[in-house]
Protein backbone atom coordinates (compact mmCIF):
# COMPACT_ATOMS: atom_id res chain seq x y z
CA UNK A 1 0.00 0.00 0.00
CA UNK A 2 1.28 3.65 -0.65
CA UNK A 3 2.79 5.33 2.44
CA UNK A 4 0.25 8.41 3.10
CA UNK A 5 1.94 11.12 5.01
CA UNK A 6 0.94 14.28 6.73
CA UNK A 7 2.14 17.33 7.02
CA UNK A 8 1.27 19.60 9.81
CA UNK A 9 0.46 23.26 8.09
CA UNK A 10 0.60 26.71 10.34
CA UNK A 11 -2.20 29.13 10.45
CA UNK A 12 0.25 31.34 8.28
CA UNK A 13 -0.02 28.57 5.64
CA UNK A 14 -2.39 28.63 2.44
CA UNK A 15 -2.14 27.24 -0.83
CA UNK A 16 -2.59 30.66 -2.73
CA UNK A 17 -0.55 32.68 -0.59
CA UNK A 18 1.48 34.98 -2.78
CA UNK A 19 -0.69 38.30 -2.28
CA UNK A 20 -0.35 39.85 -4.96
CA UNK A 21 0.61 37.08 -7.93
CA UNK A 22 3.84 38.64 -9.93
CA UNK A 23 1.19 38.69 -12.98
CA UNK A 24 -1.04 41.26 -11.10
CA UNK A 25 0.35 44.91 -11.76
CA UNK A 26 4.15 43.65 -11.76
CA UNK A 27 6.03 42.72 -14.87
CA UNK A 28 8.63 40.47 -15.44
CA UNK A 29 12.14 40.87 -14.21
CA UNK A 30 14.35 43.22 -16.17
CA UNK A 31 17.59 42.89 -14.15
CA UNK A 32 19.28 42.49 -17.44
CA UNK A 33 18.39 45.41 -18.95
CA UNK A 34 19.19 47.71 -15.77
CA UNK A 35 22.89 47.57 -15.66
CA UNK A 36 22.63 48.92 -19.24
CA UNK A 37 20.21 51.81 -18.20
CA UNK A 38 22.26 52.49 -15.40
CA UNK A 39 25.66 52.88 -17.64
CA UNK A 40 23.22 55.03 -19.76
CA UNK A 41 22.97 57.23 -16.76
CA UNK A 42 26.64 57.66 -15.94
CA UNK A 43 27.31 58.63 -19.40
CA UNK A 44 24.84 60.89 -19.45
CA UNK A 45 26.17 62.69 -16.20
CA UNK A 46 29.93 62.81 -17.16
CA UNK A 47 29.12 64.38 -20.44
CA UNK A 48 26.58 67.00 -18.76
CA UNK A 49 29.36 67.82 -16.09
CA UNK A 50 31.74 68.94 -18.66
CA UNK A 51 29.57 70.23 -21.65
CA UNK A 52 26.85 71.91 -19.46
CA UNK A 53 28.29 72.56 -16.11
CA UNK A 54 29.23 76.55 -16.78
CA UNK A 55 25.72 77.30 -17.86
CA UNK A 56 24.15 75.95 -14.93
CA UNK A 57 24.91 78.27 -12.56
CA UNK A 58 22.26 80.59 -12.31
CA UNK A 59 20.83 81.63 -9.31
CA UNK A 60 16.98 79.93 -10.55
CA UNK A 61 18.93 77.12 -11.58
CA UNK A 62 20.66 76.70 -7.90
CA UNK A 63 17.25 76.92 -6.63
CA UNK A 64 15.83 74.38 -8.57
CA UNK A 65 18.49 72.04 -7.71
CA UNK A 66 18.61 72.87 -3.87
CA UNK A 67 14.51 72.41 -3.77
CA UNK A 68 14.76 69.00 -5.69
CA UNK A 69 17.15 67.55 -3.73
CA UNK A 70 15.79 68.87 -0.47
CA UNK A 71 12.47 67.07 -1.70
CA UNK A 72 14.12 63.62 -2.37
CA UNK A 73 16.82 63.22 0.40
CA UNK A 74 13.92 63.86 2.93
CA UNK A 75 11.18 61.63 1.49
CA UNK A 76 13.78 58.51 0.69
CA UNK A 77 14.35 57.03 4.05
CA UNK A 78 10.41 56.74 4.72
CA UNK A 79 9.89 55.58 1.02
CA UNK A 80 12.45 52.89 1.51
CA UNK A 81 11.06 51.56 4.87
CA UNK A 82 7.70 51.88 3.53
CA UNK A 83 8.64 49.57 0.11
CA UNK A 84 9.91 47.47 2.69
CA UNK A 85 7.02 46.45 4.94
CA UNK A 86 5.16 46.38 1.93
CA UNK A 87 6.87 43.90 0.32
CA UNK A 88 7.31 41.41 3.79
CA UNK A 89 3.26 42.01 3.48
CA UNK A 90 3.38 40.78 0.71
CA UNK A 91 5.06 38.01 0.32
CA UNK A 92 4.71 36.21 3.78
CA UNK A 93 1.13 37.51 4.82
CA UNK A 94 -1.69 35.13 2.77
CA UNK A 95 -4.86 36.71 1.55
CA UNK A 96 -6.89 34.23 4.09
CA UNK A 97 -5.69 36.47 7.13
CA UNK A 98 -7.71 39.37 5.50
CA UNK A 99 -11.14 37.09 5.03
CA UNK A 100 -10.85 35.92 8.99
CA UNK A 101 -10.12 39.21 9.97
CA UNK A 102 -13.19 41.03 8.36
CA UNK A 103 -16.48 41.12 9.80
CA UNK A 104 -19.33 38.74 7.50
CA UNK A 105 -21.66 42.07 7.61
CA UNK A 106 -20.50 43.97 4.64
CA UNK A 107 -21.64 46.96 6.08
CA UNK A 108 -19.55 46.65 8.72
CA UNK A 109 -16.50 45.22 6.94
CA UNK A 110 -16.47 48.21 4.99
CA UNK A 111 -15.15 50.34 8.17
CA UNK A 112 -13.46 47.64 9.46
CA UNK A 113 -10.95 47.12 6.12
CA UNK A 114 -10.76 50.69 6.12
CA UNK A 115 -9.23 50.79 9.66
CA UNK A 116 -7.41 47.60 8.40
CA UNK A 117 -5.26 49.89 5.41
CA UNK A 118 -2.86 51.35 8.72
CA UNK A 119 -1.56 48.29 8.88
CA UNK A 120 -0.32 47.73 5.39
CA UNK A 121 2.76 50.56 4.89
CA UNK A 122 3.47 51.22 1.28
CA UNK A 123 2.73 53.23 -1.85
CA UNK A 124 -0.47 53.03 -3.86
CA UNK A 125 0.77 51.06 -6.39
CA UNK A 126 0.66 47.75 -4.36
CA UNK A 127 -2.85 48.79 -2.74
CA UNK A 128 -4.83 47.57 -6.20
CA UNK A 129 -2.98 43.92 -7.10
CA UNK A 130 -3.53 43.44 -2.86
CA UNK A 131 -7.37 44.48 -3.04
CA UNK A 132 -7.87 42.75 -5.96
CA UNK A 133 -6.41 39.26 -4.16
CA UNK A 134 -8.69 40.14 -1.57
CA UNK A 135 -11.55 40.01 -4.03
CA UNK A 136 -10.88 36.98 -5.41
CA UNK A 137 -10.35 34.79 -1.90
CA UNK A 138 -14.00 36.13 -1.44
CA UNK A 139 -13.59 39.49 0.73
CA UNK A 140 -16.90 42.03 -0.50
CA UNK A 141 -15.55 43.95 -3.04
CA UNK A 142 -16.73 47.40 -0.76
CA UNK A 143 -14.63 46.44 1.31
CA UNK A 144 -11.58 45.57 -0.45
CA UNK A 145 -12.18 48.84 -2.11
CA UNK A 146 -12.08 50.68 1.30
CA UNK A 147 -9.04 48.97 2.24
CA UNK A 148 -7.50 50.13 -1.53
CA UNK A 149 -7.72 53.71 -0.54
CA UNK A 150 -7.02 54.14 2.97
CA UNK A 151 -3.98 51.72 3.05
CA UNK A 152 -1.72 54.60 1.27
CA UNK A 153 -2.95 57.13 2.60
CA UNK A 154 -3.61 56.22 6.87
CA UNK A 155 -0.65 53.43 7.54
CA UNK A 156 2.28 54.73 10.24
CA UNK A 157 5.36 55.22 7.38
CA UNK A 158 2.46 57.82 5.66
CA UNK A 159 1.42 59.80 8.93
CA UNK A 160 5.07 59.90 10.43
CA UNK A 161 6.47 61.07 7.09
CA UNK A 162 3.33 63.71 7.17
CA UNK A 163 4.67 65.16 10.59
CA UNK A 164 8.11 65.27 9.78
CA UNK A 165 6.93 67.58 6.23
CA UNK A 166 4.30 69.35 8.80
CA UNK A 167 6.55 70.28 11.87
CA UNK A 168 4.98 72.06 14.58
CA UNK A 169 1.46 70.97 12.67
CA UNK A 170 0.00 68.16 14.31
CA UNK A 171 -3.39 68.53 13.04
CA UNK A 172 -1.83 68.32 9.42
CA UNK A 173 -1.48 64.76 10.44
CA UNK A 174 -5.09 63.99 12.42
CA UNK A 175 -6.68 65.68 9.45
CA UNK A 176 -5.10 63.53 6.90
CA UNK A 177 -6.15 60.53 9.21
CA UNK A 178 -9.70 61.43 9.22
CA UNK A 179 -10.19 62.89 5.85
CA UNK A 180 -8.24 59.85 3.89
CA UNK A 181 -10.44 57.19 6.27
CA UNK A 182 -13.91 59.10 5.74
CA UNK A 183 -13.38 59.17 1.86
CA UNK A 184 -12.40 55.59 2.08
CA UNK A 185 -15.46 54.56 3.85
CA UNK A 186 -17.80 56.17 2.49
CA UNK A 187 -16.61 55.35 -1.12
CA UNK A 188 -17.26 51.59 0.02
CA UNK A 189 -20.22 51.80 1.55
CA UNK A 190 -21.66 54.16 -1.84
CA UNK A 191 -20.35 50.70 -3.94
CA UNK A 192 -21.94 48.68 -1.86
CA UNK A 193 -25.25 50.23 -2.22
CA UNK A 194 -25.27 51.57 -5.75
CA UNK A 195 -22.17 49.44 -7.28
CA UNK A 196 -23.08 46.68 -9.78
CA UNK A 197 -21.04 43.09 -10.49
CA UNK A 198 -20.78 44.13 -14.34
CA UNK A 199 -18.99 47.12 -13.27
CA UNK A 200 -16.13 44.91 -11.25
CA UNK A 201 -13.92 42.46 -13.04
CA UNK A 202 -12.63 40.00 -10.62
CA UNK A 203 -9.41 38.76 -11.87
CA UNK A 204 -9.10 34.89 -11.39
CA UNK A 205 -6.51 33.78 -9.00
CA UNK A 206 -3.51 31.69 -9.94
CA UNK A 207 -1.64 29.52 -7.05
CA UNK A 208 1.30 30.56 -5.74
CA UNK A 209 4.77 28.96 -5.97
CA UNK A 210 5.81 29.32 -2.66
CA UNK A 211 9.19 31.02 -2.94
CA UNK A 212 8.35 33.24 0.24
CA UNK A 213 12.04 35.26 -0.19
CA UNK A 214 12.09 35.57 -3.75
CA UNK A 215 8.90 37.46 -3.86
CA UNK A 216 9.78 39.64 -1.19
CA UNK A 217 13.43 40.62 -3.23
CA UNK A 218 11.52 40.80 -6.75
CA UNK A 219 8.18 43.12 -4.87
CA UNK A 220 10.66 45.51 -3.01
CA UNK A 221 12.93 45.92 -6.14
CA UNK A 222 9.77 46.47 -8.88
CA UNK A 223 7.90 48.89 -5.94
CA UNK A 224 11.45 50.35 -4.93
CA UNK A 225 12.34 51.53 -8.70
CA UNK A 226 8.23 52.38 -9.38
CA UNK A 227 7.42 54.26 -6.38
CA UNK A 228 11.35 56.18 -6.62
CA UNK A 229 10.78 57.27 -10.06
CA UNK A 230 7.55 58.83 -9.44
CA UNK A 231 9.35 60.36 -6.44
CA UNK A 232 11.87 61.75 -8.52
CA UNK A 233 8.93 63.17 -11.38
CA UNK A 234 7.45 64.58 -8.57
CA UNK A 235 10.50 66.83 -7.12
CA UNK A 236 11.07 67.64 -10.47
CA UNK A 237 7.65 69.03 -11.17
CA UNK A 238 7.89 70.63 -7.52
CA UNK A 239 11.22 72.09 -8.23
CA UNK A 240 10.15 73.64 -11.49
CA UNK A 241 7.08 74.95 -10.22
CA UNK A 242 8.84 77.36 -7.49
CA UNK A 243 11.24 78.01 -10.12
CA UNK A 244 9.36 78.68 -13.53
CA UNK A 245 5.78 79.67 -12.05
CA UNK A 246 5.90 83.35 -11.36
CA UNK A 247 4.72 83.43 -7.42
CA UNK A 248 2.30 86.34 -8.58
CA UNK A 249 0.52 83.45 -10.26
CA UNK A 250 0.52 81.14 -7.16
CA UNK A 251 -0.12 84.17 -4.73
CA UNK A 252 -3.20 84.71 -6.72
CA UNK A 253 -4.35 81.44 -7.13
CA UNK A 254 -3.73 80.41 -3.66
CA UNK A 255 -5.89 83.78 -2.85
CA UNK A 256 -8.87 82.02 -4.19
CA UNK A 257 -9.84 79.28 -1.73
CA UNK A 258 -12.35 77.97 -4.19
CA UNK A 259 -9.94 77.58 -7.18
CA UNK A 260 -6.78 76.77 -4.36
CA UNK A 261 -8.13 73.54 -3.90
CA UNK A 262 -9.24 72.26 -6.83
CA UNK A 263 -5.65 73.46 -8.21
CA UNK A 264 -4.18 71.21 -5.72
CA UNK A 265 -6.24 67.85 -6.05
CA UNK A 266 -5.67 68.15 -9.54
CA UNK A 267 -1.64 68.72 -9.22
CA UNK A 268 -1.66 65.75 -6.97
CA UNK A 269 -3.83 63.66 -9.73
CA UNK A 270 -1.43 64.96 -12.59
CA UNK A 271 2.23 64.78 -9.94
CA UNK A 272 1.50 60.69 -8.97
CA UNK A 273 3.76 61.14 -6.12
CA UNK A 274 4.14 58.63 -3.85
CA UNK A 275 2.15 58.23 -0.40
CA UNK A 276 5.61 58.13 1.46
CA UNK A 277 6.47 61.27 -0.39
CA UNK A 278 3.56 63.41 -1.50
CA UNK A 279 3.75 65.70 2.29
CA UNK A 280 6.77 66.71 1.28
CA UNK A 281 5.98 67.89 -1.99
CA UNK A 282 3.09 69.37 -0.24
CA UNK A 283 4.84 70.93 2.29
CA UNK A 284 7.04 72.58 -0.23
CA UNK A 285 4.01 74.52 -1.82
CA UNK A 286 3.96 77.21 0.81
CA UNK A 287 1.77 80.11 -0.97
CA UNK A 288 -1.25 77.54 -0.69
CA UNK A 289 -3.63 76.99 2.74
CA UNK A 290 -3.55 74.11 5.04
CA UNK A 291 -6.88 73.04 2.89
CA UNK A 292 -5.44 73.12 -0.25
CA UNK A 293 -2.86 70.81 0.95
CA UNK A 294 -5.05 68.45 2.57
CA UNK A 295 -6.98 68.24 -0.63
CA UNK A 296 -3.47 67.05 -2.17
CA UNK A 297 -2.33 64.67 0.55
CA UNK A 298 -6.03 63.01 0.44
CA UNK A 299 -6.46 62.98 -3.30
CA UNK A 300 -2.77 61.63 -4.02
CA UNK A 301 -2.92 58.26 -2.87
CA UNK A 302 -6.58 57.54 -4.02
CA UNK A 303 -6.86 59.25 -7.57
CA UNK A 304 -3.49 59.73 -9.95
CA UNK A 305 -2.57 58.80 -13.17
CA UNK A 306 -0.46 55.70 -12.31
CA UNK A 307 -3.16 54.49 -10.07
CA UNK A 308 -5.98 55.03 -13.21
CA UNK A 309 -3.79 52.54 -15.19
CA UNK A 310 -3.70 50.31 -12.76
CA UNK A 311 -7.39 49.91 -12.02
CA UNK A 312 -8.15 50.04 -15.49
CA UNK A 313 -5.41 47.14 -16.56
CA UNK A 314 -6.92 45.34 -12.88
CA UNK A 315 -10.26 45.98 -12.52
CA UNK A 316 -11.38 46.89 -15.84
CA UNK A 317 -12.88 50.30 -18.11
CA UNK A 318 -16.03 50.07 -16.82
CA UNK A 319 -14.75 50.18 -13.24
CA UNK A 320 -12.65 52.95 -13.45
CA UNK A 321 -14.76 55.31 -15.37
CA UNK A 322 -17.28 55.01 -12.12
CA UNK A 323 -14.70 54.99 -9.14
CA UNK A 324 -12.41 57.57 -10.35
CA UNK A 325 -14.39 60.06 -10.13
CA UNK A 326 -16.44 59.56 -7.12
CA UNK A 327 -13.44 58.83 -5.24
CA UNK A 328 -12.04 62.36 -6.37
CA UNK A 329 -15.10 63.90 -5.91
CA UNK A 330 -15.56 62.78 -2.25
CA UNK A 331 -11.81 63.53 -1.44
CA UNK A 332 -11.82 67.19 -2.70
CA UNK A 333 -15.23 67.75 -0.56
CA UNK A 334 -14.11 65.81 2.64
CA UNK A 335 -10.84 68.05 2.61
CA UNK A 336 -12.97 71.01 2.18
CA UNK A 337 -15.35 70.01 5.30
CA UNK A 338 -12.38 69.18 7.66
CA UNK A 339 -10.97 73.09 6.80
CA UNK A 340 -14.48 74.50 7.03
CA UNK A 341 -14.29 72.70 10.64
CA UNK A 342 -11.35 74.28 11.53
CA UNK A 343 -9.60 70.85 11.62
CA UNK A 344 -6.64 72.46 10.40
CA UNK A 345 -6.40 75.41 12.91
CA UNK A 346 -7.10 77.96 10.27
CA UNK A 347 -10.68 78.17 9.75
CA UNK A 348 -12.43 78.39 7.28
CA UNK A 349 -9.91 77.66 4.28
Amino acid sequence: MPELRTESRSVWDDQDETVPPDSWGRGASRGRSLPWGFALVVVLLVVGRFTLASRLTSPALQTWATVFVAICVQALPFLVFGVTLSAAITAFVPASFWTRALPRRPAAAVPVAGVAGAVLPGCECASVPVASGLMARGVTPAAALAFLLASPAINPVVLVATAVAFPGQPMMVVSRFGASLTVAVLVGWLWLRYGRSEWLRIPARPHGDGRKLARFGEAMRHDLLHAGGFLIVGGLAAATLNVLVPREWLTTIAGVPWLAVPVMALLAVLLSICSEADAFVAASMTAFSPTAKLAFLVVGPMVDLKLIALQAGTFGRAFTVRFVPLTFALAVLVSVLFGLLGFLGRPPL
